[in-house]
């Protein structure tokens, strides 16, 4: 380049000239490594027994990589890579800071505990039709939507999850799953389009996609500009992503319907997506527009996660009430991006994360439920208990963790929010969360006690045996949640440290351009 005779000048303001340190390739490791792996058991497709061997080595391999990108993070801050060597605002960036290295590792443990389920739970057909590739693409979008610095391809990483889950949702095409999937494809289309409008109309107004970018030149430029009217639509197209109220009846309606580790795995993963995305967009790079609406978000959180709440209340079929669940948990998580302080968003990343492992390991714990049972239906269940007590006494855990009471990891979280929309004046909020977490734990007990508790009619139960692929993942995802519920302490420290970087993203912005943000 310099033979060329581009003046230097030129060159340092436009290219990455240093060497990059081999740590930092952790940064777009996560997707590629999805993205290849998925290519691989593509061509490997007419190997079935090859399948399982490939798929969960290379989600271990894929655990570890988050890990190290967290430690990597939490020694260094955020890292940036780009791509090109192109700086930004040219180059599309890839930015991670403890925020996102957060979320992405709890993705990370979460594919590796649905992988070694859907062992068991995965028949030879649908792997045929190719369950491990659209879970690797469908893990590799989330990755890559929590690790992207720039807004369209956090759009693309939508689109990349959003196909896979698609796939993952028809595989073995009853006619239960095709409706399932009809109305999760409608309604996740629709905010798809709202983000992409949005992420348009952004560009025309800034001329760059970059988050570092936008975050720093929108004060300057809101006076001219329809901030308003572009909060309130990416506000719109996150919210339906999240399966917020009003738009939140899709959820339910279509978690039911495929495989449970399926389900468990799009409850685990693909609202928190949403989330995540809301909290970067109208908490870090728009946090003007997002005060202005926090009245607005917060009554949507406290609609969705009552309805959410008295949703699985009413329900009768397990699958259905967990959805009712996730619906209620995206609801405590937009009580924290409302109340917008350190305490309240530290609260709800420490929420997300817990979600994540819990809500997956209720989707797979209600599995085996099914199976032992053979019905999801509480009015045909019973006996649990003494049909497996290993299973009750996850599920009970599970259920308590749900519910948020201690000693496990669901407490602390409602607790920090509890704290925080008190502290706020926010006492309807506050409100609002004690009477969600009161009507959940009603839910929940009432199943444990109709499944679990209630013996047949007949007295008769003979025992049953759980799978390797059933006890392994449920009992390593129970024991997190109990560890993370007995020694907060850590990931206490770490989300606090996460929110701080998120209201104050001037660590952030120094990674993506360490001269300065360049003159608007």
């Amino acid at each position: 380049m310099a033979a060329s005779g581009i003046p230097l000048e030129a060159l340092q303001t436009s290219f990455a000239l240093a060497p990059v340190p081999a740590v930092h390739w952790l940064v777009i490791a996560p997707p590629v490594w999805c993205m290849l792996v998925g290519a691989i058991l593509i061509m490997a497709r007419k190997r079935m027994g090859l399948q399982s061997w490939l798929a969960i080595p290379a989600l271990g391999l894929l655990a570890l990589m988050d890990a190290g990108l967290l430690v990597a993070v939490i020694r260094e801050g955020p890292i940036t890579m780009v791509m090109g060597r192109w700086l930004p605002p040219f180059g599309i960036a890839f930015t991670v800071d403890l925020t996102g290295a957060l979320f992405n590792l709890a993705a990370g443990v979460a594919a590796l505990g649905g992988g070694v389920a859907a062992l068991g739970d995965i028949d030879r057909t649908r792997r045929a039709y190719g369950f491990f590739p659209f879970l690797f693409l469908m893990v590799g979008g989330v990755s890559g939507a929590f690790l992207t610095g720039d807004l369209f391809n956090l759009y693309v990483w939508f689109e990349v999850l959003l196909i896979s889950s698609f796939g993952l949702i028809v595989l073995g095409s009853e006619r239960e799953q095709l409706d399932g999937a009809t109305k999760y494809a409608i309604l996740n289309l629709i905010g798809t389009t709202l983000f992409l409008i949005a992420v348009g109309i952004l560009y025309a107004m800034f001329g760059t996609l970059n988050m570092a970018d936008i975050a720093a030149k929108a004060p300057t430029l809101a006076p001219s500009a329809p901030m308003m009217t572009l909060g309130l639509v990416f506000v719109a197209a996150f919210s339906m992503k999240a399966a917020a109220f009003p738009v939140n009846f899709w959820l339910p309606a279509s978690y039911h319907t495929p495989r449970i580790v399926v389900a468990g795995l799009f409850a685990g993963l693909l609202t928190k997506v949403g989330v995540y995305a809301l909290i970067r967009v109208m908490v870090m790079m728009f946090p003007e527009e997002g005060n202005a609406y926090s009245m607005l978000i917060g009554a949507v959180a406290i609609a969705t996660m009552l309805t959410g709440a008295l949703g699985a209340l009413a329900q009768a079929d397990i699958r259905r009430m967990l959805g009712y669940m996730v619906i209620s948990g995206i609801g405590i998580m937009l009580t924290g991006v409302s109340l917008g302080a350190q305490t309240a968003i530290s609260g709800v990343i420490f929420y997300g994360l817990h979600s994540m492992i819990v809500m997956l390991a209720l989707y797979l714990a209600a599995g085996v439920a099914g199976r032992m049972g053979g019905s999801f239906s509480l009015h045909d269940l019973a006996g649990l208990y003494a049909k497996s007590p290993l299973l009750s006494a996850m599920t009970l855990c599970l259920f308590l963790s749900v519910s948020g009471l201690p000693p496990f990891s669901g407490f602390w979280p409602k607790a920090m929010l509890v704290k925080a929309a008190f502290d706020f004046g926010a006492w309807w909020q506050g409100t609002a969360l004690l009477v969600s977490g009161l009507l959940t734990t009603i839910a929940a007990a009432r199943a444990f006690a109709l499944g679990w508790w209630r013996m047949p009619a007949t007295g008769a139960v003979d025992p049953m045996r759980m799978q390797a692929s059933e006890w392994v993942p449920l009992l390593a995802l129970t024991l997190v949640s109990l560890a993370i519920g007995l020694y907060p302490e850590p990931l206490l420290a770490l989300t606090l440290s996460a929110a701080n970087g998120v209201l104050d993203p001037s660590a952030y912005l120094h990674s993506v351009f360490p001269a300065g943000v360049p003159t608007p």
